[in-house]
């Protein structure tokens, strides 16, 4: 198995800003597998917050080039995280047929549109733009600052749209029982790591209104038992599972546990979105617009239309 890795720029169509930060370009590491002839390709997003880097990624891909390797044997080379999700997904794009009798991808699957965080008037300002494309799911940034007058703000301009919040682990500071009674007459549909992942055992003494979803808090399918009685959501991202042959078995896991699938991304092109799909394909709720943010797509990319990745 020959692999090969290149970092890829792409240019956001406007600053993206959570709570740890803002940005203005997405870096990635695209992975070419070549296997008996054939080529798979894969894509993955090295996050700080999970302690890795580029260079620390990029080690991790280079050292499992020119192995005799398929899928299994993999997840024993390398830890979850990106590189193992680039090499994955590219090896999946390999064995296609691998994939059961009876999966299908639908003809369209809604996903999330995401309003980063800015002045209140700004972020509604970008849900209406949205609203007017026909987004019917949109997805908030927020950080501990002005929760509910950003919220408002949003949901005057999309009364009709399901609206989903993500802290990104901010709400530290705050009350969080109140803050989710607070926000909750705005109907919030969910709110996403409310809490840095290792202070969410405060979850368990809050009976929220709003299902809660753990991103940070959740990487693999070991991690879900923890995440009982705490959270109702888990998010599956590709990133942080380490490739699609994981996502698998914590979407297995997190079902049988009683919890809710929703898939997610970090920022990235068509080739990282479209990896997820047989995952997202399932779950009730999907956030895979990392495509729409930038502005220089690969070629033949996802299309995206009123909200809804359409596939058929």
């Amino acid at each position: 198995m020959n692999v090969s890795a290149k970092i890829v720029t792409y240019t956001l169509k406007r600053p993206f800003t959570i709570s740890r930060g803002s940005r203005n370009t997405a870096e990635v590491i695209q992975v070419t597998v070549e296997k008996d002839g054939n080529i798979g390709v894969g894509e993955c997003s090295p996050t700080g917050r999970y302690g890795e880097s580029f260079d620390s990624v990029l080690a991790e891909i280079e050292s499992v080039n020119n192995t005799q390797c398929d899928r299994t044997l993999l997840k024993s080379l390398l830890p979850p995280g990106a590189a193992r999700n680039a090499i994955d997904c590219a090896l999946w794009m390999l064995e296609a047929d691998n994939f059961p009798d009876n999966f299908s991808l639908p003809n369209q699957i809604q996903t999330a549109m995401t309003v980063s965080i800015a002045s209140p008037e700004e972020m509604a300002e970008e849900a209406k733009r949205y609203v007017e494309q026909g987004a019917t799911l949109i997805k908030v940034k927020l950080n501990a600052d002005e929760v509910y007058q950003r919220l408002a703000a949003v949901r005057a301009v999309a009364p009709d749209t399901t609206l989903i919040v993500d802290a990104n682990e901010a709400w530290g500071t705050l009350d969080i029982a109140s803050t989710l009674q607070q926000i909750a007459p705005l109907n919030i549909a969910m709110v996403e790591q409310p809490l840095p992942a290792n202070e969410d055992d405060a979850l368990n003494d809050i009976s929220s209104a709003i299902p809660l979803c753990a991103d940070e808090s959740c990487h693999t399918a070991d991690d879900v038992q923890g995440l009982v009685g705490k959270y109702q959501m888990v998010n599956i991202k590709l990133d942080k599972t380490g490739g699609l042959t994981a996502a698998f078995e914590l979407e297995q896991a997190a079902r049988a546990a009683g919890l809710q699938i929703m898939v997610g991304c970090m920022l990235g092109s068509s080739i990282a979105m479209r990896a997820a799909l047989p995952v997202a394909a399932t779950a009730v709720m999907v956030d895979l617009d990392g495509a729409v943010l930038i502005s220089d797509d690969v070629k033949n990319g996802l299309r995206y239309k009123h909200g809804n990745i359409v596939l058929g």
